[in-house]
């Protein structure tokens, strides 16, 4: 730079009056920083440079083009000649409660834990994330903002004889920096059987080397991306979610900005206690009998395969597709994978209310059947509506969510879901302000009003909050410096 930052930024001046001392406090101090080491500007010339660099295509073929996998004569189950990287097999499903007691569905089988990793560094006293330009194959634009690292155990031990994968030393091995963050977290419950991922956030100190598919950015500029669709994608959003608190206390007025600011604070007055949650929770995990059993993909009723997909007969829910992909930055230039290719786009959405000045979301205590627990903590909304057109039951809140005025929608965008495993997977996120007609202080049973930090807190514990929820938890905190009232 031709200035240091503090000059161009005048952060040391405004925004920094004194060191930071706690994380929450630096991650603060960053996630107030829109122009770092890169401009906005620069930023996005740079990505588009990269995608036009990159030698990307995704081709659906039939399943008998697939290289390296097939189906086993047994089972009919989708599995790679390897014994590695996922299959795709049958569940069924069984539980004493709610509107779907039984049901049967393809799942994808992956039992290696893989690392979802964010490296951060201190430039001129702001942390900076290192991010990468990854293109996954299911991606709606292929190219999306990944973390540093984005990797099952085949692919950093080398099962596919790939090359190395970048940055992996700074998260395992004696190069491992500073753990600000690292839990294992669940992925998509309705497509994965008991699938974790290691989510991991470090800090070092050294000087690391700059590939060219990576850049540095702070986290407020991190917080604008989050405002794009279909940019910053599923592996960084979730590990984003499980960063360290953060944000201010008590500031005092009225309105959504304001109460969102209290709701990040560990202080701020919540409709329970953080024991009373717990134990709400757990009570939650309890009543439900929950069983999912693994079958032979064969043995599933209703679904059909051809030549080209695996779907239902009605339909609904999702296919499972072939695809063969060309990528000139990955580990592995050239391959075919299955994909799973849901029907409809889906929406995931948070209803919200403000008590006592202080922002809450309402959480669903889910069912998916790849749980490894029974339920976990879901946004109030997580579905595809088309798959309940014409059907007798709607699934609580989603009609107030889609017909909500444009003035209680806080926050819209379109995010991709994991693009490694699942083609075209989008879901419309939502933040959404009700009144106490439409979301009561006494919800729902299976519901329940918890503060942003207590959401914070329980994404320090694996299995507690879901995938969506993560991702919908790391765009309230987009939100702080962005939000007007």
């Amino acid at each position: 730079m031709s200035s240091t930052f503090a000059e161009l930024t005048g952060f040391q001046a405004v925004v920094q009056p004194r060191e930071p001392v706690s994380v929450g406090e630096r991650i603060a101090a960053s996630a107030s920083v829109t122009e770092g080491l890169l401009s906005t500007w620069e930023f996005h010339n740079w990505f588009t440079g990269r995608r036009k660099a990159g030698r990307f295509s995704v081709e659906r073929v039939p399943f008998s083009e697939l290289r390296g996998w097939s189906f086993e004569p047994d089972t009919g189950n989708l599995v790679h000649s390897s014994g590695r990287f996922f299959s795709v097999e049958g569940l069924h499903v069984t539980t004493d409660d709610g509107p779907h007691k039984e049901w049967y569905q393809p799942i994808i089988k992956q039992p290696e834990v893989g690392i979802l990793g964010i490296l951060v560094k201190e430039f001129d006293g702001v942390l900076h994330f290192l991010m990468q330009a990854k293109m996954e194959p299911g991606n709606r634009n292929l190219l999306q903002l990944s973390p540093t690292v984005q990797a099952t155990r085949s692919n950093y031990t080398k099962v596919h004889k790939g090359t190395d994968v970048k940055y992996i030393q700074y998260f395992t091995g004696a190069e491992r920096g500073r753990i600000l963050a690292d839990v294992l977290q669940s992925e998509h419950g309705s497509w994965f059987y008991h699938k974790s991922n290691r989510n991991m956030i470090v800090e070092v100190d050294g000087d690391v080397p700059l590939d060219e598919d990576f850049c540095w950015l702070t986290l407020g500029q991190i917080s604008e991306l989050l405002h794009l669709d279909n940019l910053v994608n599923m592996d960084s959003r979730t590990v984003l979610g499980c960063l360290p608190a953060y944000g201010a206390d008590d500031v005092g007025g009225d309105g959504f900005s304001r109460s969102l600011a209290r709701s990040r604070s560990p202080r701020a007055g919540a409709l329970l206690s953080d024991v009373d949650l717990l134990s709400w929770f757990t009570a939650e995990r309890s009543r439900y009998d929950v069983r999912a059993e693994r079958i032979p993909l064969d043995d599933v009723p209703d679904w059909t395969r051809d030549e080209f997909r695996i779907g239902k007969d009605d339909g609904r829910w999702f296919n499972v597709v072939a695809v063969e992909v060309q990528a000139g930055n990955r580990e592995v230039t050239s391959w075919t994978q299955p994909l799973i290719e849901p029907s409809s786009r889906g929406v995931a959405a948070f209803v919200t209310r403000s008590f006592d000045g202080v922002l809450h979301v309402l959480a669903n205590a889910k069912i998916e059947g790849g749980f490894l627990d029974t339920v976990e903590l879901a946004p109030t909304v997580q579905c595809s509506p088309d798959n309940f057109d014409g059907l007798d039951f709607r699934p609580p809140f989603l009609d107030l969510v889609l017909s909500a005025p444009a003035e209680r929608i806080r926050y819209d965008t379109i995010h991709s879901e994991e693009g490694g495993r699942f083609l075209y997977a989008e879901n419309r996120y939502l933040v959404v302000e009700a009144d106490e007609n439409e979301a009561p202080v006494e919800p729902p049973a299976g519901y329940q009003w918890v503060t942003i930090s207590q959401l914070t807190a329980l994404i320090k514990h694996g299995h507690y909050v879901n995938v969506q929820a993560r991702t919908l938890l790391a765009c309230l905190n987009a939100m702080g410096h962005l939000t007007d009232d």
